[in-house]
């Protein structure tokens, strides 16, 4: 019978952690968004509001990197935006924080800003 190894040891240590995470991540509930932040296309709705003294609004673009887009501001600067995969939002302010919606990420950077302006992207 062979000699267990630390490279054994830890390749099996390393296998019980992706199981562990991949398990995790299948039972882990989704964000699920307000209903009142779609429209009846299924898409993100438009929405103007005052979020912490700081104006944001977000609406439906015809351009972007794959046709139909949307866009979001704060104080009339662009905030980029991405989807993932999973249907969350992620902005450039706030990168590693997904979201449920444009909305939500459009808060999420005024809230990492912290009164700083927004810099315009690109």
């Amino acid at each position: 019978m062979p000699d267990i190894t630390r490279r054994h040891v830890l390749g099996a240590g390393a296998g019980a952690a992706v199981a562990v995470a991949v398990t995790a991540g299948a039972a882990a509930p989704t964000a699920v968004a307000d209903d009142h932040d779609h429209d009846h296309r299924g898409g993100p709705e438009s929405f103007d509001e005052v979020y912490r003294g700081r104006r944001i609004q977000g609406r439906a673009t015809a351009g972007g990197h794959h046709g139909a887009g949307y866009g979001v501001l704060v104080d009339g600067v662009e905030l980029h935006v991405m989807r993932n995969a999973d249907g969350s939002w992620i902005s450039v302010v706030s990168h590693y924080s997904p979201v449920p919606t444009p909305r939500a990420a459009a808060r999420a950077a005024v809230d990492e800003l912290q009164g700083a302006r927004l810099v315009p992207f690109g």
